[in-house]
């Protein structure tokens, strides 16, 4: 078996034995995978804190330590020296094995997600990934429902009925929005013709499938968000109505580590986003200089991360029948319309020879067609959603205002 990646830069470092190689490639791997995401909580706390205070113009951390950098390891203190509780009628087993199964779903998601390119010293190339899965796609669909199922799992095993009835809510909210979610990471692999993760990196070699697919991209946006039960989706915690939700009987640590899984989950969809619809790795010198294309995967991920926030903090939050209205109205048959249109349109111009069969394989002037076409799909579907969207909201208007003269006829009248 080839020594390669991880296991070729230890053998550069001196490691004779190929076997040694490979076991301290693979620790070093694990360690970071599992690391990086863990360390990176710490600051999309603080991070989250001072854009939500920037953008709602108020005073973000600023106390502990200089300019509040110290603020999130003052709270990761204070979480581990709370009492840790478990409720006596519990299920002790599953109540306290929900956090850990919450997290660990949102690490998991890391382990396919390819960092940057790697050249070595015999000319192949690679990429630095945890498991090059060719179902990767498949991989992060399975551990996202994890989170699902750990928050299902809190509510029932708290023994609670507040707590269920905010894990009943979870199941509505997170279940529904997985299938347009599944529906526009499709189209990606569609392209790609792989579901695997680096293969859908290097297909948007000559070029990035957020310009050959905005709407699933769209789509796609929008499910994370709500996936991640995120404002104006946040019916999960929903304090004014739930208490707490899910989590009420929960303390310490264990709150902690769903309140980390959930930062750390939205940083992971912008993350994926980047990979699926932005090049990942790829930009500006990424195969001479290997990690400058962690530093744009970052950068990509990072961006969309704060889109996420913007929309968090400024957009007020949504009744469930409107949370709900929305996915099975619009977002299911828009996403269903959008796959059953592009899978035509590729596939008949794949036989008719003006799109590739290989994405990676081809130029920039072999993909234009095929880009410029897909735009136009996409341009055509958007501009008849904007016209019935005016179409609704004019009957609306109409419809208020004939209340609104009822009404003060009727007063008049009396």
């Amino acid at each position: 078996m080839e020594c390669v990646g991880l296991c070729d830069v230890v053998l550069n470092l001196g490691v004779r034995n190929q076997e040694l190689a490979r076991f301290l490639a693979s620790l070093i791997g694990v360690l970071l995978v599992s690391g990086v995401p863990l360390l990176t909580v710490i600051i999309l706390i603080l991070a989250e804190r001072k854009i939500a205070a920037r953008i709602q113009d108020r005073i973000g951390p600023n106390r502990v330590g200089p300019y509040g950098l110290l603020q999130t390891v003052a709270d990761l203190l204070k979480l581990l020296g709370k009492e840790d509780i478990t409720p006596t009628a519990a299920d002790r087993i599953l109540y306290n094995a929900a956090p850990i199964i919450s997290f660990g779903s949102v690490v998991l998601l890391w382990a396919v997600i390819p960092f940057m390119y790697w050249n070595t010293p015999e000319g192949a190339a690679n990429a630095v990934v945890g498991v090059n899965l060719e179902i990767g796609a498949l991989f992060f669909v399975a551990i996202a429902s994890l989170g699902t199922l750990a928050i299902m799992t809190a509510g029932w095993a708290s023994n609670n009925k507040y707590a269920l009835l905010g894990a009943f809510r979870v199941v509505a909210l997170l279940v529904s929005y997985e299938i347009p979610l599944v529906f526009a990471l499709v189209v990606p692999v569609m392209f790609a013709g792989s579901m695997s993760l680096v293969d859908i990196v290097e297909a948007q070699s000559h070029m990035w499938f957020v310009f050959m697919a905005p709407l699933a991209a769209i789509l796609f946006f929008i499910s994370s968000q709500a996936e991640t039960g995120r404002a104006p989706f946040d019916l999960i915690e929903a304090e004014s109505e739930l208490i707490a939700g899910f989590n009420i009987e929960y303390s310490g640590m264990k709150f902690g580590m769903f309140f980390a899984a959930e930062f750390l989950h939205v940083f992971t969809n912008g993350i994926l986003m980047a990979v699926l619809f932005f090049g990942g790795y790829l930009g500006f010198f990424y195969k001479a200089i290997p990690p400058l294309g962690f530093l744009w995967l970052g950068l990509k991920g990072s961006l969309i991360y704060f889109v996420f926030l913007w929309l968090r903090n400024t957009v007020p939050r949504l009744r469930i029948d409107q949370v709900m209205n929305f996915n099975w109205f619009f977002l299911v048959p828009v996403s269903i319309i959008n796959i059953m249109v592009t899978s035509l349109i590729l596939k008949v111009m794949q036989e008719m020879g003006y799109a590739p069969t290989v994405f990676a394989e081809s130029s920039l002037i072999g993909i234009l067609p095929l880009t410029i076409v897909m735009l136009l799909k996409d341009a055509i579907i958007i501009g008849f959603i904007l016209g019935r969207l005016g179409q609704e909201g004019r009957k609306a208007r109409i419809e208020a205002t004939h209340a609104e003269e009822s009404l003060a006829a009727a007063a008049a009248g009396d």
